[in-house]
């Protein structure tokens, strides 16, 4: 009986987070970072300053560019701006991290061993901010949690301090001190708290909500991911225990990958397998290193469609792409409404047919800007950004 309430509470929350995603409008505004990995100075990727263009309209949601590409040379910091992102999960969630990434955390050539990163979120018409520090991957400094401006939240561990503010209601005799260096002020009040139903706290829910359900994937050398829960088994399992091998096939199908699949039993265990009418063929044996990466992107997109992620980052997500592809998985994101940020090499995809001037972002490891920003042009739809960029016609300063 036992095991029975925990899996049916399990699921009350599963629903209620998936709720949560579909109803409250929750975006992220504005990110900055100092001192972490190649930023060595203020690093700011702000997703507020759409323009007022008219066209492709769902890829900014509330002033807010909700489909971001990044550009850049190699070196430029992409990556790092996942990971950097991605930070906060490490001590706001129990979710899955990869700590190989964050090993050298501080820029090698900044005197100060403290990285400091600030988010912004609109939470139904809320702006939220958070800052924190960090020495490394896991020791805090300081945080700080605003609502509109307000602080509520704050801890500066400088000089061995080990008490905290907390202003939420329902906190009133919760113990304020925390000795932990390890421990985030904002995840101890969520976890130690009785907090009042009232406007306030239900952002600070709802922020947590979204934190708790942030990805970061990519498919190279690596399968690195970030966020959400740790993933046990092959994708062909999760496909097979989905019940989605027949919504794979058409989305491979689509993909130009043509091809018909079956499930084959090995030794007590079910693997997919390319059915050719007379043979069937293991799927991982003659699968090709993009058909490789379309399954990895499905399996993802799968979770997408369930509202299980709020925000997700993809590192050079097209790399095993033909450029037909890319614009297909571009669509697709499109299509879940999740806010995503994905950075390629991929010029052919710079295009205001599938996305927008403002959506589409330069960078270097000193500055990111939206390519309206990056030229004295005004750009509009009939232009062709590819062959303005190719022209070498837009530029981030150092």
């Amino acid at each position: 009986m036992h095991f029975l309430r925990r899996k049916v509470t399990e699921k009350r929350f599963f629903l209620y987070f998936c709720s949560i995603i579909k109803t409250v409008s929750i975006m992220l505004r504005r990110f900055k970072v100092e001192n972490f990995k190649c930023f060595k100075d203020e690093f700011v990727f702000d997703l507020s300053s759409a323009k007022a263009y008219t066209f492709n309209s769902e890829c900014v949601k509330n002033g807010i560019v909700n489909n971001a590409m990044i550009y850049g040379y190699n070196g430029s910091g992409k990556s790092n701006l996942g990971w950097a992102i991605l930070d906060i999960i490490e001590h706001l969630t129990d979710k899955a991290r990869w700590e190989f990434p964050y090993k050298h955390y501080t820029n090698a050539e900044n005197d100060s061993n403290m990285a400091s990163f600030e988010y912004e979120f609109m939470i139904d018409g809320k702006l939220v901010s958070y800052a924190y520090s960090k020495t490394d991957y896991k020791t805090m400094v300081n945080e700080r949690f605003c609502i509109d401006g307000k602080e509520l939240i704050s801890m500066d561990r400088a000089n061995g301090n080990t008490k905290f503010i907390c202003s939420l209601k329902g906190t009133e005799t919760l113990n304020k001190e925390i000795k932990d260096g390890q421990l985030s002020v904002l995840k101890f009040v969520k976890n130690n708290s009785m907090l009042a139903d009232n406007d306030i706290n239900r952002v600070f829910r709802d922020f947590f909500t979204f934190v708790e359900h942030m990805l970061f994937f990519r498919s190279l050398e690596d399968r690195t991911y970030i966020g959400l829960e740790t993933r046990k088994g092959t994708l062909e399992k999760d496909i097979i225990e989905r019940g989605k091998v027949s919504d794979f096939e058409a989305f491979l199908n689509e993909a130009n990958v043509k091809c018909k699949l079956a499930v084959v039993d090995v030794m007590g265990e079910k693997t997919l397998a390319f059915d050719f009418g007379k043979k069937k063929i293991f799927f991982s044996e003659i699968m090709s290193t993009g058909t490789s990466a379309l399954m990895l992107f499905y399996c993802w997109y799968m979770q997408i469609l369930e509202s299980e992620v709020s925000f997700v980052f993809i590192d050079e997500f097209d790399a095993f792409y033909h450029h037909e592809l890319s614009r297909m998985v571009i669509n697709k994101l499109k299509e879940a409404g999740v806010q995503f940020v994905v950075t390629t090499h991929n010029t052919s995809i710079m295009s205001n047919d599938l996305m927008r001037p403002d959506c589409y972002f330069l960078m270097n490891s000193s500055r990111i800007l939206p390519l309206p920003k990056c030229t004295e042009k005004e750009l509009r739809e009939a232009h062709n950004i590819e062959k303005i960029y190719k022209a070498g016609a837009f530029y981030v300063e150092q």
